[in-house]
């Protein structure tokens, strides 16, 4: 579980290591909202894939026992943000498309979005976050046959470093019959 107090306790000290007062006016409070923020964009990082995955892993089977790889199911434009895990900058105006070939039954579209904002909310890189999101959705559908892409901007790239502002990441994890027929992969775009 998340140590808000360790948080609010190295908070004051980075303060102090910037050279600034953390008992000032405008100061006094910010380790106690960070912690608490922390909180809140790192929730996902309390829970493995697995314990996500029966969190939101209600499913509806009835009429989807048949199911063929005629049925696809695509959530596109599901907004979202992280934090890398490299220097803990904000990678924002992300967007995710999750597609998965239904195996008997399928999953709330709602909890497709919750499972791309849990995972979001980790320190990690990209690549990890198309990965995660299609293991737990292939845990919770059945389905070997999962994409997810995600799109986003960086800024670890766009703030620091490089500055080039309108450099966007796009990822492809794809899984199953996303990966061998191309033909699929047209409802990803």
């Amino acid at each position: 579980m998340i140590d808000k107090k360790a948080i609010e306790e190295h908070i004051r000290g980075i303060l102090k290591a910037l050279g600034d007062d953390p008992d000032r006016e405008g100061l006094k409070e910010t380790p106690e909202r960070v912690a608490k923020m922390y909180e809140e964009v790192f929730e996902g990082m309390n829970y493995t894939n697995h314990e996500i995955a029966e969190m939101f892993g209600k499913t509806f089977e009835d009429g989807f026992e048949k199911s063929t790889s005629d049925s696809i199911v695509v959530v596109k434009d599901i907004d979202f943000f992280s934090y890398c895990e490299h220097h803990m900058a904000l990678m924002y105006d992300m967007k995710a498309t999750v597609a998965y070939i239904p195996k008997g039954k399928v999953v709330g579209l709602s909890k497709i979005a919750r499972v791309v904002d849990m995972v979001g909310r980790r320190l990690q890189l990209q690549e990890k976050i198309g990965m995660d999101i299609a293991d737990i959705i292939s845990e919770i559908t059945g389905s070997p046959d999962v994409a997810v892409t995600i799109e986003g901007y960086h800024s670890c790239m766009t703030a620091r470093g490089i500055k080039k502002n309108h450099s966007k990441t796009f990822t492809y994890e794809m899984r199953g019959q996303f990966k061998t027929d191309k033909s699929l992969q047209m409802y990803l775009k």
